[in-house]
Formats: structure tokens, sequence, C-alpha cells
């Protein structure tokens, strides 16, 4: 399904005629027709009873009708939105990432896309929060928790906490951290995420035996799985490790992390929730 589709849909519900709905869109009317045919398609749903005398809304045509003008309103606002937060910065929306989200961004930025350029930054939490002090980001995707002043957070999603540990220490119940307390712990990088797994293992009773920080994960990965056992946390249930001596799945107690976009504190908080919806 595309914005278009839901556009020309809506344009023909409203004037009921294929052709003034050409006239009103700019386009030709075979256009409008094909991709409204197309939408039914994918909908598996006839949304208009078509004869050669009238266009009408089917029950179902009218029900699509009042949702389809919600989501268009919403794409409407966010693209003023962006507009607004592009206005004395050029056409250049800077937006530090995190690894993972692929498919949130792609969904967002169809969006945002519209009205400027978007430059996206790789980097730590560590550095997108630096950067949004500096105005070298607009926005950033962070995991975990941020609490600072200067700054504000809007919590998009939550995912779990893994444990990266070797095969022969799987569990299907999942794996607790007593278990490992005499394995080597490579803590990430993420000082949120090392609060958290150091805290989870205090809890447990021990102190880990620290071994080399996890910098890079596929790095570890490999060295896991042909090095000394070791073991540390991912963020989300994959990590693309393919090696059968290493094993991800949960941990127990169970934790979770939060998932949330990041701005200097300050800016219009319709904006920031207009364009957190888009990254929904």
């Amino acid at each position: 399904m595309e914005l278009r589709q839901l556009r020309y849909f809506v344009t023909v519900a409203e004037e009921l005629h294929f052709g003034r709905a050409a006239e009103r869109l700019g386009i030709v009317q075979p256009a409008v027709s094909q991709q409204v045919a197309r939408l039914e398609r994918e909908f598996g749903l006839q949304l208009l009873d078509r004869s050669s005398r009238h266009v009408r809304l089917t029950n179902d045509g009218e029900r699509l009708l009042r949702e389809a003008r919600a989501v268009l309103a919403a794409a409407d606002r966010t693209t003023e939105v962006a507009a607004e937060l592009v206005s004395g910065r050029g056409s250049l929306i800077r937006i530090g990432t995190a690894p993972g989200l692929r498919d949130r961004l792609e969904r967002g930025l169809a969006v945002l896309a519209a009205d400027g350029e978007i430059k996206l930054v790789a980097g730590t939490p560590a550095e997108h929060l630096a950067a949004l002090r500096t105005g070298e980001l607009d926005l950033a995707f962070v995991r975990g928790e941020v609490t600072a002043p200067d700054l504000t957070t809007i919590e998009l999603w939550r995912e779990p906490i893994s444990v990266l540990a070797p095969t022969a220490y799987r569990s299907d119940d999942g794996l607790k951290p007593a278990d490992l307390a005499e394995v080597p712990l490579r803590l990430p990088p993420d000082p949120w995420l090392r609060e958290q797994v150091l805290a989870v293992c205090r809890e447990a009773g021990f102190e880990p035996v620290l071994g080399r920080p996890a910098d890079n994960i596929e790095h570890v990965v490999i060295e896991m799985s042909v090095g000394t056992p070791s073991w540390t946390v991912v963020y989300g249930t994959s990590c693309g490790s393919g090696e059968e001596a290493v094993w991800l799945g949960p941990l127990v107690p169970a934790l979770s992390a939060p998932g949330q976009l990041v701005a200097v504190a300050g800016q219009s908080a319709h904006c920031l929730d207009v364009v957190a919806e888009a990254f929904r």
C-alpha cells in the first residue's frame, strides 16, 4: 500500500467520479483507476461499486474511507512538522541511528524525505547525545534510558536484552547469569547496557569476571566461536552470528530496553509527537 493509492481512493470517494477525481489530482483517469484497483487487490476488498452510470462506496469502502483520511492527515501533519524542523537549517535533517532499525527508519523517512534531504549518522549513544547538544544532530535514536534536563525523549519501542554465550550453556528456558559466574564477561560499549548486566550479576550474588570489551559484536562472535569461552549481552533477539559455537537466547529474569527518539529540550512537543508517530 502506498500513500498515493489512499489519496486517489479518497479523491474518488469524494467525487464519486473517476474523471473528476483525475482532474482534481492532475493526472490521467486510467492512472487513478489502476491505482484504486491495485489497492482493492492488496486489501482483498471491493471499495467501490462501479457501473456505467455511477460510482458508489461499498460498506467496506465507507469504513476504509475514514481510516484512509486519518492516515493521510497524519502524513500531512508529519510533512508540515518536517518542514518546521528544517526551517532555518537549509533542507537537511540529521538523524543519529542505531543498529537494527532499517525497517523503522524506512517507514519514517518515506514521510520526512518529502521535505528535505535526510542524513543518517552512525555512532554510539554517548556520541549521539553529545552531537544533539552541539547542534550537529537534529534527532537521534537511542536504546536505553536517557535522563537529562536538556534533552527530550519519546519512547517508541521496547526490545529484549539477550545473552550471547557458548552453545554449551544453551538453555531452552533461558540462561541465568549465575550459570556464567565463572565465564569472562565481555562488556558492551553502551554505558546503559553495561550497567544493566552488571546490576543483574550483582543481584544474582556474584561479581563477574571481566574479559576484553565487546566493541564489535561481529568480531566478538568470531572470537567466541574459536577462542576462550566468554559471554556478553546484546539488544534484540538477533545478532547475525551464523555460528554453531555460540548461542543467543533470553536472560532469566528477562530484561528489556526502551528505544527512544531524543531531541534537544525546548522543541515543540506537538512537532516531536508527530515525527515520533512516523517512526512507531
